[in-house]
């Protein structure tokens, strides 16, 4: 009898698109971060990616020392995979976004795989009343705003991965971005199987249609044939629905309140444990195995939890 495929459940639990004030649930300070990831591996997430906030005011950050506790407290309480953004948010440097992969060598490391407008201002048509001032700015902000991913940063941070033993979650919100992936796997500097994390959704890069899910279904396959992974992050009110075509069609998911603060029409998620339970159901409604930590450590090729420095 053949093998069955696993699919991977990928938890993103805060991130730095949304801000506090747009829903009470979403993980501010470390142990905050901590419970919400716990809470998901629980569920059944085999990987969690995780951004860091300034408990003072819940703006994103890359400050190595913010992620220490929250990783020292995941590690120890889940065998599940750790994930360090190097997108951090696209107001930041590109040195600042890659300290906390580079001082703890995670398992695996998120990197975008292209530079894009990154438009979050939208959302200021929908939340209205702000806890702090960062807030409206950080959304009004992204109307003049090129998240940058050169050719040169790319090759930067995959080389400090590389010599870290760190591999990647390539984000990959365009079609642009499967042929830049290509370019670095032609060249030696990525190996695979390579794990293409397919975002779609956000202004700036590929819609929420279900064609557009297709049409990059199809560019990979042509361009990786079987030499991927393939994932799907469908933001805000896309998660589920995507993350079901792309199930059905054999990829991983992602879900968390990173990507969408929603459960259903008009009802916020209690917390990304809650999408990770309907996901998983969905999963499981379809015959699909979910991978466990060490499944999906295989599947992705991964160093393991004792090669990390956290």
């Amino acid at each position: 009898m053949a093998k069955r495929a696993k699919a991977i459940i990928t938890c993103a639990p805060t991130g730095a698109i949304h801000t506090p004030s747009m829903s009470p649930h979403l993980p501010v300070s470390a142990d905050e971060i901590a419970t919400a990831a716990i809470d998901a591996a629980r569920a059944g997430a085999a990987i969690l990616h995780l951004h860091a906030r300034d408990p003072k005011d819940g703006h994103p950050s890359q400050d190595p020392e913010l992620f220490r506790p929250f990783l020292a407290r995941i590690s120890a309480e889940t065998d599940a995979v750790i994930n360090i953004t190097t997108g951090g948010s696209p107001h930041m440097t590109v040195e600042e976004r890659m300290l906390p992969a580079t001082t703890f060598k995670p398992e695996l490391a998120s990197l975008n795989m292209g530079s894009m407008n990154f438009g979050l201002f939208p959302m200021l048509d929908r939340f209205k009343e702000f806890q702090h001032d960062w807030e409206r700015e950080h959304l009004e902000n992204s109307r003049n705003l090129i998240f940058k991913n050169t050719y040169q940063d790319i090759e930067n941070i995959l080389r400090i991965g590389n010599a870290n033993g760190t591999r990647f979650e390539f984000e990959c919100y365009d079609i642009s971005h499967l042929y830049n992936l290509r370019h670095f796997l032609d060249r030696g500097l990525v190996s695979g199987p390579v794990f293409i994390q397919s975002v779609f959704g956000i202004l700036g890069g590929i819609g929420p249609d279900p064609e557009d899910l297709m049409h990059m279904h199809r560019t990979a396959r042509r361009l990786f044939g079987d030499q991927f992974r393939w994932s799907i992050l469908g933001a805000g009110r896309g998660q589920l629905p995507l993350a079901t075509i792309g199930a059905a069609m054999g990829a991983s998911v992602r879900v968390g309140l990173e990507d969408s603060l929603w459960i259903g029409p008009g009802q916020l998620a209690a917390s990304s444990a809650e999408q990770v339970t309907r996901i998983r159901t969905v999963l499981e409604a379809l015959n699909i195995d979910v991978a466990t930590p060490d499944e999906a450590r295989d599947i992705l090729d991964l160093k393991g939890a004792a090669g990390t420095a956290f």
